[in-house]
């Protein structure tokens, strides 16, 4: 692997907090392929850039402001392919809401790259969250939209086989 592609890769990544962050859905486009394939968990999936834009665009409007952390990034590159491996932080915050301003989480990211034209973009991505705290209702921003609140541990998703960056790695 390159370290040019490295840092490509890594960079991709971390424009996702800055996207998410400044409320910029149009950065998604320098992000994700335009067929990707999101999966946030149960009820949460996409399998095109445009409704994903969409959808994360209404779901964030309510936040006051938000905080994404991207850290700890692990990148497989073969050819123009690529898998990463990335942990995530993030802060919520509405402002007045009765039980608390914020709501908080951390997860994990399984994303496939690809290489294109514009430079590589996030093709599939699986996130999952680990543990939260603070108060709910701040993630409850459109009425009806509720958060699943079960513990996506590592070790319990990759013994299953559902972290693809871990059988990217290990030997065939």
């Amino acid at each position: 692997m390159a370290d040019h592609d490295l840092a490509a890769i890594v960079n991709v990544i971390n424009l996702y907090g800055v996207a998410m962050d400044t409320q910029r859905w149009e950065l998604f486009d320098r992000i994700f392929a335009a067929d990707v394939q999101v999966d946030f968990g149960p009820g949460s999936q996409w399998n095109a850039l445009a409704a994903f834009k969409s959808d994360f665009g209404a779901y964030h409007a309510p936040f006051d402001s938000t905080q994404h952390v991207m850290t700890n990034h692990t990148v497989n590159v073969e050819g123009d392919a690529a898998r990463a491996f990335t942990y995530g932080l993030w802060r919520l915050i509405r402002r007045g809401m009765e039980g608390g301003d914020f709501w908080e989480g951390s997860g994990w990211y399984d994303d496939e790259l690809v290489r294109t034209a514009g430079g590589w973009r996030i093709r599939r991505r699986v996130c999952r969250v680990v543990w939260w705290g603070g108060n709910v209702l701040v993630n409850q921003p459109i009425p009806g939209v509720s958060f699943e609140s079960k513990n996506h541990s590592l070790k319990s998703e990759a013994a299953q086989g559902r972290v693809g960056f871990v059988g990217a790695i290990l030997p065939k």
